[in-house]
This record gives structure tokens, C-alpha cells and sequence, in this order.
């Protein structure tokens, strides 16, 4: 079915829920078991806690749209107080939902009946004390906010700012700056529609806040370049604070190097100091100090440079891939074709191909590590790069705040793996 795509996964804070979205506005949030008793140390699984209907599709009649259900971020609010709460948007319209749990209910009331009607009073001649009973646990999901209005253009990230009071959300042109508790009107941060869209030279493509400096985000463009913005310069960010690009080598030159040098999603490392972005064909990691180039950069699945003409006529090159840091940035992770994930040790420099099946994700299953070869000599596991399926994408990867576990999502299939998950790297 494509309604159960899923087209965005999100780890909360501490790890214990992990939230993921789909095609058809549907959220599904897993709950980590609590440790065993038979087993102490072991974590449990992940299953499934809540799941409701956040987006429905919508006509925008003004302009004979359709607008989709399609979920395309969550992003979890860091926990308050006993209830969870996370933002999820589809193209326009972005939401704020909390989720609570109910284990007692109260009984004995003076004035209603079982049903909750009201008695009538003639009948009531003694009071007595509402107690509360135990019952099983129910999770409930109620929209505290609806955030409409506030994007022209398609809505492709979300982003809660470290002050936990606002949050941003980027469309391809503008980026609006939110207060978690004003629905009706947003600040804009961002804005890069020039006066004649003829002149439109790059849309913006993802942007997140600085994980520990309120007033610093960044966006990445079309155009593989990075912008650092600083609020307390000035309101309207339009003149960014450092510009992040690398020049191009005049000699690697081709029809696709625009398309294929565009930033699909850019996360800031968890310690702040660093950047990750991922193009189509290779993950960067960026020193916050130095704006010239990468200090890193990783070649995700380099084998498809001989193909991008094929994977223009399909519409693959399209494909927005996303990226994880690990909860100690010392490792990255991405998705490529095949159900294939990659990962690269950032201390060893070593690097790693795994794929995401259904023979891989047996309980105990120890992952193996598959490789692509290019014509020549082959190893008896190898796939040849011929015979990749490009259907089977791996665009949606989670990585566990502290934990060695990651989230996949393979078109419709999520995949959880933990602990020896990448025993090749560590």
C-alpha cells in the first residue's frame, strides 16, 4: 500500500519512544519495554504504543490544490512533565500533539450516574467520596495546536529551537520562526523569493537550530551551499552570518552536477561543534570554524556516478536521502539503494555497507556486510552494481540518542537493530 510508506522517523529525547510517519498522515509511536527482571541490563523491544491519524488530505480551493496527507517530520518536544509531546507537518500544516496515558479512572461520583448523565437530584440523599480505580492502561493522542497558514511552498523540515519555546519550519523558499503556544501568526526568519521568480537561482532544502545556542540555525540549499544564520544580528536572517560551500573541481564537471551537489538534510552534531550534510552521492562533515570545505567527506555510494543518466531518466536522482549522527558523533550513518545503510567511523575511517531484509532483522541476526562491485573481479557475496534495485530506498534513518540502536525505515518496512548492530565498526 502506498499510504504505509513511511516518510519520516524520529527518536524522542531519551530514546524510550520512537515516532515514524507515512504517506497516508498516519503516525505510529513505538514504546521501548522496560528492562526484564529475568534479565537484567536487557532492554526490551520496541512496540507499538499509540497510533493515530494526524494529517488528512486536504483541497486548498484557492489555488485547485491538493494537499497530502503525507507526513514530513516529527520532531519531539523535550518531556515536561508526565505527557510527550511531538510537532508533525505535511506539506502546510503543522501540528502539535500530546500524547497521555490513563491507568484509574474515578468512580463514586455525587451528581452522575456510570455513564456520566446527570442523576437527578431528588434522588441523591447521602454524599460519598469519588474514588479512583484502577483500569487498564489506555495511551491517549489529543491536537493541543494546528499551525496553518504559514507556508506558500511545500514544508520540508521542522526544527524546536533549545529555548524549548519555539520552533522553526522551512518551506523551499521561506523559514518561519514559531512560538509553541501562538498558533495564529509566525515570525519569518528566512526569505529568498526574489521579486521575479524567473530569477529563482535555489530553493531551500532542510534546516535545523543549533542543538545548545538558541539563536543560531542553519539551511541548506539547492545549490550545496550551507548558511549559518544568528538571530541576534538582526530579525530577518536573509544575510546569513557564514556561508559553508565547497568549490567545485572544474574537471568532475557534468550535466548532474548541479543536481547531485544539492544538500538533501543537514544536522548539527550532538556536541554543536560539527555539521553533517548529505548530497546525492557523499556525506560532509563540517567544522562550525572553518566555511572553505568539509573536514570529511565520505563517498556513500560512488559505483552510481556511471549510472546518472539512468537515474535521471527515472527520477532517482531526485532521491532526498537523509543522515544520523550517532549519540557520541563519532559515527555517521545514511541510506542508499538496495535496502542498503551505510556507515563511517569517523576515528578508524573505517566504513561499512548493511543491508535492511527480512532475513537481517531475525532476532540475534548478526549483520552482514554486503559490497558492490563495479565490473571485474567478483567475491562470491558481492552485488554487482547492475543489479541493484533502486525501488528498494533507504531514505529515513534514526540513530538513538545514547544507544547503539537505529531506526530504518525501507519503504514500508521499519527495522530496528541494536547493540551489535555495527560490531564492524566498534
Amino acid at each position: 500500500m502506498a499510504a504505509d510508506i513511511i516518510s519520516t522517523v524520529e527518536f524522542n529525547h531519551t530514546g524510550e519512544l520512537l515516532a515514524t510517519g507515512d504517506k497516508g498522515g498516519r503516525v505510529v509511536i513505538f514504546q521501548r519495554e522496560p528492562e526484564s527482571k529475568n534479565e537484567p541490563y536487557s532492554q526490551g523491544e520496541y512496540n507499538v504504543y499509540s497510533t493515530f491519524q494526524s494529517h488528512e488530505p486536504e483541497f486548498d480551493y484557492l489555488k485547485s490544490l491538493e494537499i497530502e496527507e503525507k507526513i514530513n517530520k516529527i520532531k519531539w518536544l523535550p518531556q515536561q512533565n508526565a505527557a510527550h509531546s511531538l510537532l508533525s507537518t505535511n506539506d502546510k500544516t503543522i501540528k502539535l500533539w500530546k500524547i497521555t496515558e490513563r491507568d484509574k479512572r474515578p468512580e463514586g461520583y455525587n451528581l452522575k450516574d456510570e455513564e456520566g448523565k446527570l442523576k437527578d437530584l431528588s434522588t441523591v440523599t447521602s454524599l460519598q467520596v469519588p474514588v479512583l480505580k484502577p483500569m487498564d492502561l489506555m495511551v491517549e493522542v489529543t491536537p493541543r495546536r494546528i499551525f496553518a497558514n504559514g507556508h506558500t511552498y511545500h514544508v520540508n523540515s521542522i526544527s524546536v529551537n533549545s529555548d524549548c519555546e519555539t520552533y522553526m519550519s522551512a518551506d523551499d523558499l521561506r523559514i518561519n520562526l514559531w512560538h509553541l503556544a501562538i498558533t495564529d501568526r509566525s515570525f519569518n526568519i528566512v526569505d529568498i523569493k526574489p521579486a521575479n521568480m524567473e530569477d529563482l537561482t535555489e530553493v531551500i532544502t532542510a534546516s535545523e537550530f543549533h542543538p545548545h545556542h538558541c539563536n543560531l540555525f542553519v539551511y541548506s540549499s539547492s545549490k550545496g551551499s550551507l548558511r549559518l544564520c544568528d538571530m541576534r544580528a538582526s530579525a530577518l536572517c536573509d544575510k546569513h552570518s557564514k556561508l559553508y560551500e565547497e568549490p567545485e573541481d572544474p574537471s568532475n564537471r557534468s550535466f548532474f552536477s548541479e543536481i547531485i551537489s544539492s544538500v538533501s538534510d543537514v544536522k548539527f552534531s550532538h556536541s554543536g561543534r560539527y555539521m553533517l550534510t548529505r548530497d546525492y552521492l557523499t556525506v560532509k562533515v563540517w567544522d562550525l570554524n572553518m566555511e572553505t570545505k568539509p573536514v570529511e567527506t565520505y563517498q556513500v555510494h560512488d559505483y552510481l556516478r556511471s549510472k546518472l543518466c539512468s537515474l535521471y531518466e527515472n527520477d532517482c536522482i531526485f532521491d532526498k536521502f537523509e543522515c544520523a549522527w550517532n549519540g557520541s558523533d563519532s559515527v555517521i550513518m545514511t541510506g542508499a539503494y538496495n535496502n542498503f545503510f551505510r556507515m563511517f567511523d569517523r576515528n578508524t575511517k573505517r566504513d561499512v555497507t548493511l543491508e535492511a531484509s527480512r532475513e537481517s532483522s531475525k532476532p540475534r541476526a548478526i549483520l552482514k556486510p554486503r559490497r558492490v562491485c563495479v565490473g571485474g573481479k567478483r567475491r562470491k557475496d558481492d552485488i554487482s552494481v547492475d543489479s541493484l534495485d533502486f525501488t528498494k530506498k533507504i531514505l529515513h534513518t534514526a540513530w538513538h540518542p545514547t544507544e547503539n540502536i537505529i531506526a530504518i525505515a525501507a519503504t514500508n518496512n521499519l527495522y530496528i537493530f541494536q547493540d551489535k548492530v555495527n560490531s564492524e565498526m566498534h
